[in-house]
């Protein structure tokens, strides 16, 4: 079935398109499988939308488009571990839906009706970070006039979703490993340990076994939270999805008879959107402010205009080493590719194994930043 409101464009019938079968969330992840082997479109629920406070309301959820392949890999696992009591940690970029999976497996899990809390563990400020994840007794530390239960005793027999693990400081880490290994919080300040039952699901967009290597993250609490690691794909490897996460946005957005040309379409195919789901949305939302009617077409788009690469001839090289040009154009390609060595070395033209003798030869100039976001080097002029 089309929907009409897919496709208003009447003067243009390939703006139609086949739409996916839409099914409820619980019935892919309990069945642990595809309805007639096609599509789907995870459509959120009557207990989704009726979700408790602490779930950020109805308005943090959008439909799952599962056309791509590679989206549909990630609930066939998706499904078994959102059934199973254990630790989950979504490894992915910033903004690829981390959080709305999260909701998915705990809407999904037998804590269904229990609370879901989000405890954003690089929005807290370090210093309040302790008391805001296991809490403190009145008196504890100026200011703290009254008691305050943390997230873990929030969460109590719901699941306590671990925004952004990576950004969690060395000594915080070693507090919650004890809670986890313990079963029990103690607040800041007090004595007693009070026993919480919770299901972690962490997630984050940085490489945690890089950052145990690096010592930024301890290896006892990765191995604790990773008992199953989804990778969530960035939204330029899952372009086949992005005609119904477009539909599924503008409905979130309040917009849901606005139609979409395939000009509009084409257009948002060929970006790469490196802020993935959430940059789609940020530019939908300013799309739709323009409208004077119901289509939504391509110039409604802020996206950027295309630039043209400059020629050689046009770069001022002269007097360079050609060293530190061969290290900035790798800089330049590992940030294009978010890290991403193999995609790099496919853009640069050498084998892998090449990039990364490059790579070791370099250390200091692409170990600056904690991001593994190259450092730049001194362009020497001898």
């Amino acid at each position: 079935m089309v929907p009409s409101n897919f496709a208003a464009c009447a003067d243009e019938p390939a703006c139609v398109e086949a739409q996916p079968e839409i099914v409820p969330t619980s019935r892919v992840l309990e069945s642990g499988f595809w309805p007639n082997g096609t599509a789907a479109t995870l459509k959120r629920s009557p207990a989704v939308r009726a979700a408790p406070a602490d779930a950020g309301g109805s308005h943090a959820w959008h439909d799952v488009a599962i056309v791509s392949p590679v989206m549909r890999r990630v609930f066939d696992r998706l499904a078994p571990l959102a059934r199973a009591d254990v630790s989950i940690t979504l490894m992915g970029e910033t903004g690829t839906g981390k959080d709305v999976l999260a909701r998915i497996v705990h809407q999904s899990s037998s804590r269904a009706a229990k609370p879901f809390v989000v405890f954003d563990c690089g929005a807290v400020a370090q210093n309040l970070a302790e008391s805001e994840l296991l809490g403190h007794e009145r008196g504890a530390f100026t200011g703290a006039w009254a008691a305050h239960a943390g997230a873990f005793e929030r969460a109590h027999g719901g699941t306590l979703f671990l925004d952004e693990i990576g950004e969690l400081p060395l000594e915080l880490q070693t507090r919650l490993l004890r809670v986890l290994g313990n079963r029990a919080v103690r607040r800041v300040g007090g004595t007693a340990e009070r026993p919480v039952d919770v299901r972690i699901v962490a997630a984050t967009n940085r490489n945690l076994e890089r950052e145990v290597a690096a010592g930024r993250f301890r290896q006892d609490l990765y191995f604790r939270l990773a008992a199953a690691v989804i990778n969530v794909p960035a939204l330029r490897d899952r372009r086949e999805d992005l005609p119904w996460l477009t539909r599924s946005l503008l409905e979130d957005l309040g917009h849901a008879n606005v139609a979409v040309t395939p000009a509009a379409t084409r257009a948002i195919a060929a970006r790469a959107w490196p802020g993935n789901v959430r940059e789609l949305k940020n530019a939908l939302a300013c799309a739709v402010a323009f409208l004077e009617g119901p289509v939504l077409d391509a110039h409604h788009l802020p996206l950027p205009a295309p630039e043209s690469e400059p020629s050689l001839h046009e770069l001022q090289l002269g007097g360079i080493k050609l060293e530190t040009l061969e290290l900035v154009a790798i800089q330049q390609t590992l940030m294009q590719t978010h890290g991403n060595k193999a995609r790099a070395a496919q853009l640069l033209g050498i084998a892998v194994s090449t990039l990364y003798e490059k790579l070791k030869k370099h250390p200091e100039s692409f170990s600056a930043d904690r991001r593994h976001v190259p450092a730049t080097p001194a362009h020497p002029v001898e």
